[in-house]
């Protein structure tokens, strides 16, 4: 069992206060975004081993176990986060494995970089994701039913959205969002610019349900996707509910802190709300154009006391354990590779006590145990 020691990342979206509160250290005024626990490469954990980059590739059956070799691979294949949102992250979807393998494919043969801004599959992975509020915390996810989006946008009085809701009204539900979302992403930069500050001003004159969008328009004066996040659900997550973010599905997070789990994969396509690269034409035919609940998660309980975030995707397992003072210890040992990430209290760990933000990485088959007084994460890949 590997004590880690992780990368935050200084994204300019990030709250300055949240991951220095949950990990007891000053805040040091600049934005502190993502902290990354696991084996990517652009900010590998450490260990005393050295990165678990390294530690992995030295010998992968012993540490993630034959099976996980087999099915995906030499490497650890989730990633895990705290995400301390300040300020929205930029509205995007993610691709579906096919997709990825076909784009990065593309990309590959026509030569272009993996570091240009404009490239848009830097590997051959889908990126399904899991986010699991903290704190409080408001997200986008997935597109509202078009004919409360047209009452919505028709309430705010603005008349150059009126073709936008005509639209809405006017087609199945798969074509009006599709025929919106393509009308809004590639409208006249100036005009959208003056659709997007009346918007933003009827939204803060109206508050309420409007309140969200207001928020977003201040950060991001004249993006279309301003627009475009009006045509999504707003969610807001209580402390232990969570959110599964599919292949296709656009959303944003908003602010908040939580713990976030994905497959090992950097495969973003923008929307909006960010200064990055917006491929229109790839973006329009990866998003799933399809309208419903965004599905808040609440975990499961199990008899041993861990409770699971169940999703669809075999990359990825996210559970937890509420541990009460005076409580059993519990047998932690899988098959499989585990990282287990401290959010409160106090807990041992194996050989390790874990204070808040703390984690550790356990190799498939190791023995691992826990005990104490909070909040224990445990991250691995289905059995």
């Amino acid at each position: 069992m590997d004590r880690l020691d992780n990368t935050i990342r200084p994204y300019a979206w990030g709250s300055t206060t949240a991951i220095p509160r949950l990990l007891g250290t000053e805040p040091t005024g600049e934005p502190q975004a993502e902290m990354w626990m696991g084996a990517h490469p652009g900010a590998p954990s450490r260990t005393e081993r050295g990165t678990l980059v390294e530690v992995i590739d030295t010998d992968p059956e012993r540490e993630l176990g034959a099976d996980s070799v087999a099915r995906f691979g030499p490497r650890l294949p989730f990633l895990l986060k705290l995400l301390a949102a300040g300020a929205p992250l930029s509205l995007q979807v993610h691709p579906d494995l096919a997709q990825a393998q076909e784009g990065y494919a593309d990309e590959e043969s026509r030569g272009v970089p993996v570091t240009a801004p404009h490239r848009n599959y830097k590997d051959a992975n889908h990126k399904p994701e899991l986010v699991c509020a903290l704190t409080e915390f408001d997200g986008l996810c997935g597109f509202r039913d078009p004919l409360r989006t047209a009452g919505l946008l028709d309430g705010l009085g603005v008349d150059s959205l009126k073709p936008y809701v005509d639209l809405l009204h006017a087609h199945p539900e798969e074509a009006a969002l599709r025929e919106v979302l393509t009308a809004i992403l590639t409208a006249d930069p100036e005009e959208m610019a003056r659709t997007v500050a009346e918007t933003a001003a009827a939204c803060d004159r109206l508050g309420g349900a409007y309140a969200p969008y207001a928020d977003i328009a201040h950060h991001y004066p004249g993006d279309p996707g301003v627009i475009a996040a009006l045509l999504l659900n707003h969610v807001r997550l209580q402390p232990g509910e969570a959110l599964f973010l599919g292949a296709g599905v656009p959303h944003a997070y908003l602010n908040g802190l939580g713990v976030e789990i994905m497959a090992n994969s950097d495969n973003v396509l923008r929307c909006g709300l960010t200064p990055k690269h917006v491929d229109v034409p790839e973006l329009l035919r990866i998003v799933r154009f399809e309208a419903g609940d965004p599905g808040v998660l609440r975990p499961e309980a199990g008899p041993d006391g861990e409770e699971v975030y169940e999703t669809p995707v075999d990359e990825f397992r996210l559970s937890r354990y509420v541990l009460p003072e005076g409580g059993t210890t519990h047998d932690l040992t899988l098959a499989t590779p585990q990282i287990l990430l401290c959010t409160a209290g106090s807990v041992r760990a194996g050989e390790h006590t874990l204070a808040p933000g703390r984690s550790v990485f356990v190799p498939a088959g190791e023995k691992a145990e826990a005990s104490g007084t909070g909040t224990l994460f445990r991250a691995t890949v289905v059995a």
